[in-house]
């Protein structure tokens, strides 16, 4: 009797067994037919179509694929390319059969497969019909397409200005952002990079090694790898920019060896600040000094640190209008040109892995964003992030596409307080803002981004008290942890860093085991703002401040005091206390 229901059994488990490898074998039996089919039917538009006209096979699957494209044209479609389609559409709604997660699952597959086989199609398009797919090297309306260069990443020649755009860069994007900088040519690098100067690459290249697509508009080209599309901007556009970007820096008592401060000079007799200006930004020189008849164009250095302005009317009255006749108390008009000091614009990943792995601490909204500007310009090193914010990486942080554990740059930004989070760093600058000013930064930034500000309305909404209760706390939790769990720590408070930013910047350096030149701090600070700074503070018509919210932040500003002064640190600056 046991034998006879053993049998059964002992058969059900070997089939149970072959079950899953006969299932596998038949899933890649079905795979490789439907990949055989599919070249199949691909060779054959291909040898129906002309020498000379692209195969109509990948505009008819983007036409599956894509709702918006053009419509196919069915006349150039053979009975079997309609069947590899069908294949790839799926079943027609009437053939739909079983639940919704189900269905909606297989159709996430289905876009997912149709997904890869459009890039196979156009990866086989573009080496069987490299004539099909035609790349321009000019936009309507805008500047002369120069030709293609080499480029050097370790020494730029376009390097008066630099911006990235992952998705939306194109020729006239970066035509238009040099031109506003007064420089007269633009190179589009990998699709995304775009670089200003006013003087063109060394080495040219060929015109086939500028293949990279523009991320922002299809069919035109933007440089390659290591190869720049090269521009020269269009020059009313850029002459009207220019004059509404130059910025009086002041009056100021100059060297009395001018020429060996400031270079470049221009003697005119009609001299104009916008003339003066132009010059100077040809040369690529930031700043441009005006007496008299002379300018003169340079950069600030420790002869002439632009710390002190005088009285403007000292530069009025003490100037001569001849150059041969000596002034008397050396004053000159000191304006900021449109271009960039590029004393410090260069940065690199560390070459080899850092031995040190070092947090950039602080609590949302505190500035963290602008100490690394300010870090990276000083040691030349980029900065890397526990995030990813792809506004900032277009904006020239490149640390924020690195991992943030690869080692590669000097510092990395995180503003997590965990103890797990904390002891994984080696040593750590602890950056402290003021609760008020960091809640209002923060809040400005998650309702209206980067640079944009908060509206009345979202002041007055529930959305800031909640938001207040919850962040206020945090704010202290923040610095409470790193003083606990931090293995090293510098702290610097954002207040002390804008009051005296070239002695606070490097302490930071020095902790952060590097050396910088005199020149690069006098460039960090001619460039100190960097491209997250809100224009201007916007002021409401009351106070966003209630005062049980207060209370709350008041009595975290002192149990924060309590704890660094514990811990043998200056205390939090006066304007942080109660108020």
């Amino acid at each position: 009797m046991a034998k006879t229901f053993f049998r059964p059994q002992r058969f059900l488990r070997r089939t149970q067994f072959l079950l899953f490898p006969l299932t596998a074998a038949y899933l890649m039996a079905g795979s490789l037919l439907l990949l055989q089919r599919s070249r199949l039917v691909l060779q054959q538009g291909f040898r129906r179509t002309s020498s000379n006209q692209a195969p109509p096979v990948a505009d008819a699957l983007l036409s599956a694929g894509n709702t918006e494209s053009k419509p196919m044209q069915r006349s150039h479609l053979t009975p079997k390319l309609l069947e590899s389609m069908e294949s790839l559409h799926g079943p027609t709604p009437d053939q739909k059969h079983g639940p919704k997660w189900l269905m909606s699952r297989n159709s996430e597959l289905r876009q997912l497969r149709r997904r890869w086989f459009l890039r196979f199609i156009n990866e086989q398009e573009s080496m069987q019909a490299p004539g099909a797919k035609v790349l321009k090297h000019t936009a309507p309306n805008k500047g002369t397409y120069i030709g293609c260069f080499a480029d050097d990443s370790r020494e730029r020649i376009l390097k008066g200005a630099v911006f990235y755009d992952l998705r939306k860069m194109t020729i006239s994007h970066c035509q238009e952002a040099c031109a506003e900088r007064a420089y007269t040519y633009a190179g589009l690098e990998y699709g995304a990079e775009c670089y200003c100067g006013n003087r063109l690459p060394l080495t040219m290249a060929k015109q086939e090694e500028c293949n990279n697509e523009c991320k922002g508009e299809k069919g035109t080209i933007c440089g390659g790898v290591n190869r720049l599309s090269v521009y020269r901007v269009e020059e009313p556009r850029a002459a009207s920019k220019r004059r509404q970007n130059i910025i009086y820096r002041g009056c100021f008592r100059v060297p009395e060896n001018l020429t060996n401060t400031l270079p470049a000079s221009l003697i005119h007799s009609n001299l104009t600040v916008e003339m003066c200006s132009e010059f100077c930004s040809r040369k690529e020189f930031p700043l441009a000094v005006i007496g008299g008849l002379e300018c003169h164009c340079g950069f600030p250095t420790a002869r002439f640190r632009l710390h002190n302005s005088s009285d403007r009317a000292l530069c009025r009255t003490n100037v001569s209008s001849s150059p041969q006749v000596p002034i008397k108390e050396d004053y000159r008009s000191v304006y900021q040109t449109p271009v960039q000091d590029t004393r410090c614009t260069d940065r690199i990943f560390l070459p080899t892995k850092s031995k040190a792995f070092v947090a950039l601490s602080s609590f949302p909204g505190a500035g963290n964003t602008w100490a690394r500007h300010l870090i990276e310009h000083a040691t030349g090193i980029y900065t890397g992030s526990y995030y990813f914010d792809g506004t900032l990486y277009n904006k020239g942080f490149k640390g924020e596409k690195d991992h943030w554990r690869s080692r590669r740059t000097i510092c990395v930004k995180t503003h997590e307080s965990g103890k797990k989070e904390i002891e994984m760093f080696d040593s750590a600058i602890l950056l402290i803002r003021n609760p008020y000013k960091s809640l209002i930064a923060e809040f400005n930034r998650k309702c209206a981004g980067h640079l944009g500000y908060a509206t009345d309305r979202n002041w007055k909404s529930k959305e800031w008290p909640e938001f207040v209760t919850s962040y206020a706390s945090w704010w202290a939790s923040h610095v409470l942890d790193w003083l606990k769990y931090g293995k090293q720590l510098l702290v610097i408070h954002y207040e002390d860093l804008k009051h005296s930013l070239l002695p606070k910047l490097k302490e930071m350096v020095a902790f952060l085991n590097m050396t910088v030149t005199e020149d690069r701090l006098f460039c960090v600070e001619n460039n100190q703002d960097g491209n997250f700074k809100r224009s201007g503070s916007r002021q409401k018509g009351f106070e966003p401040f209630t005062q049980e919210m207060k209370d709350l932040i008041d009595k975290n500003i002192m149990t924060v005091d309590k704890a660094l002064r514990e811990r043998n640190f200056t205390g939090l600056p006066q304007e942080y206390l109660p108020r």
